[in-house]
């Protein structure tokens, strides 16, 4: 079955970047697109970026111009390059694949476990 994992969150002070990465297992082929999510403490979770696999990528506003996703198909591995963190960054980001409803906070497709971000 599916898997993915995530990993690269952690603790850091606003202005600070971190690197999560995001690797898939468990299937053939290539994903259709992949992505990256957020929930808040006690928030809605959002779509914050996705990936297709021939390279096309859409940004939530919140985030545009601060973080980038990338890919590495041949490792199976989705990255999100996050820079200039700010407090209302802090959240729980998942990992997601061949998902639903991007911009309604996604439904449906493969999910990880989610790595902790927390910005101060």
């Amino acid at each position: 079955h599916v898997q993915l994992v995530e990993s690269g969150g952690g603790s850091v002070q606003a202005g600070g970047s971190l690197r999560l990465s995001c690797v898939a297992s468990g299937y053939s082929g290539v994903m259709n697109h992949m992505g990256w999510f957020r929930q808040a403490p006690g928030g809605q979770r959002e779509g914050i970026a996705r990936i297709y696999s021939a390279g096309t990528t859409t940004y939530a506003d919140s985030v545009k111009g601060r973080f980038t996703i990338s890919q590495d198909i041949t490792k199976r591995t989705v990255y999100l390059q996050m820079n200039n963190l700010k407090p209302e960054d802090t959240g729980m980001y998942y990992c997601a694949a061949n998902f639903f409803e991007f911009s309604s906070g996604g439904r449906g497709g493969h999910w990880g476990q989610g790595t902790q971000v927390t910005v101060s």
